[in-house]
Parts: C-alpha cells; structure tokens; sequence
C-alpha cells in the first residue's frame, strides 16, 4: 500500500523505521534522476542523493517538514547538486593550474633565464643616455610616463618616444620572452 508524503512524514517523526524506508524507495530513484539533469554521471548523482539521505536522517531535517515533502526533497537535491558540480569543476580547475605550472618548471631553464637577464641589463647599460634613464624609470622603477618625464624634466611625447627606442634596440638584440617579462 503506497502512503501519501504526510502519512510517510508522520512515520518518520514517530521513528518508524519503515517510515524511512518508504520515502526512500519513493523518492531514490526519481531524485537520482532528477539530480543527473544537472550533472554528467549517474553515479555522482545517486551519491548526492544518498548524501542527502544520510543527512536529512542524521539532522533529523524531516522534523521541520510538514505535509508533501516532494517538493523539498527535489528542491535540496538541486542545490545539492550544484554545489557539488561546483565544486569538482573548482577542483578540476586547481588541478589544470597545477599541471600548467608543473609544466612551466618543467620548461623554463632558470639558468637560460639568469643568463638572459644578465644579457638584458648589459644591453640597458649600451642604451643612449636618456632612452636607459627612461626605460629604466618606466621598467624598473615602475613609474608612469607622466612621472618619468617631470622627473627627467622633458615632455610626455619626448617620453615616450625614447622608451619605444629603447624597446626597439632591446627587442633586436634580446629574446623577447626576456623583455615581456620585464614589461
């Protein structure tokens, strides 16, 4: 004989264990179902479901519900479910940048690296005059154009233009990776 929710309810709250089974063999198979629309595996959803079994007996949550608990129940395995998906997809994605940083150590010679900015400064130091105390002032120091050319005491346009020779007569004698960093 199926029991209506209120009658299932009522089993429940009065510890009848044959109260949880029913809701549980009512409601399983549909809330698995149901949590699948928004995940990509069966298992995961049945597990999500299960969960929500687990705690709604431990928390004793059937103590707040009265009258139809259908709605509730598939209202919970949503949320459930998305969090959950949520949080493998934030789990996923730690995953991925650890591996492209993996991948990075793995690559990048530190050495190679030292080398080529000791290359780098060697070249700054060939620069003319202003164009190194511009770059200089802009890369190494971090200011803006505006700073740069009060400091130097020379126009903003005069700025720039000897910061994009100097980035000229780097990128041709430098490896470009090198000055990006920089950059």
């Amino acid at each position: 004989m199926k029991l209506s929710d209120s009658q299932i309810l009522e089993k429940i709250k009065h510890n009848e264990a044959t109260g949880y089974k029913q809701l549980f063999d009512h409601y399983y198979m549909p809330l698995s179902i149901y949590a699948l629309k928004y995940c990509d595996s069966f298992e995961l959803a049945e597990d999500i479901v299960q969960d929500f079994f687990v705690k709604l007996w431990d928390e004793k949550l059937y103590q707040k519900l009265d009258g139809t608990i259908g709605p509730y129940l598939f209202k919970a395995i949503k949320n459930n479910t998305l969090k959950r998906v949520k949080k493998n997809a934030q789990y996923k994605f730690e995953d991925l940048e650890n591996k492209i940083n993996e991948l990075i150590v793995d690559t990048i010679d530190i050495d190679s690296i030292e080398q080529e900015k000791v290359k780098l400064y060697r070249e700054i130091e060939t620069l003319p005059l202003k164009s190194k105390e511009v770059f200089k002032a802009i890369v190494l120091e971090n200011l803006k154009y505006k700073e740069v050319a009060e400091l130097l005491n020379i126009s903003v346009n005069t700025v720039k233009t000897h910061y994009s020779r100097a980035l000229k007569q780097l990128r041709n004698s430098l490896n470009v990776v090198i000055i990006l960093l920089l950059v």
